[in-house]
């Protein structure tokens, strides 16, 4: 119920960030003034200007926020479950049937049932041998 509310927060985070870095203008000479294109002071790295006005700062919150919240979410998610092996689950083996087909030996096999074992008759005793 909660991480629900949380993943909302978090979306509508993303969408306060993505536009809060879009609507902001940019410093100078983007990728170019770092590598030395332009100047290469460090002025020329950070931006000349103050990071004080509105966007950035909802856009350093936004970012930490999102942050935070992705946290939460990991843990939550990773605290419901306990850490099972693949060979503790137990196998279940389907009942397997032989497909029946016309004239297959399949069709004619009945199952053989086993009895209990009846004794074996006794022999007749040997009878005494004659003496000439």
């Amino acid at each position: 119920m909660y991480t629900r509310f949380l993943v909302i927060l978090l979306i509508l985070d993303s969408i306060v960030l993505v536009a809060a870095i879009l609507l902001q203008s940019g410093k100078g000479g983007g990728m170019a003034a770092s590598f030395g294109g332009a100047s290469s002071s460090a002025d020329a790295l950070l931006g000349t200007r103050q990071a004080g006005n509105l966007l950035t700062k909802a856009s350093w919150w936004a970012g930490g926020i999102f942050i935070a919240l992705a946290f939460v979410l990991q843990v939550a998610s990773s605290r419901g479950r306990a850490p099972t092996s693949v060979l503790d689950k137990a196998v279940a083996v389907p009942a397997q049937s032989a497909p029946a087909t016309q004239g297959s030996a399949a069709q004619s096999v009945v199952p053989l049932q086993t009895a209990p074992a009846a004794p074996a008759p006794a022999a007749p005793a040997p009878a005494p041998a004659k003496k000439p």
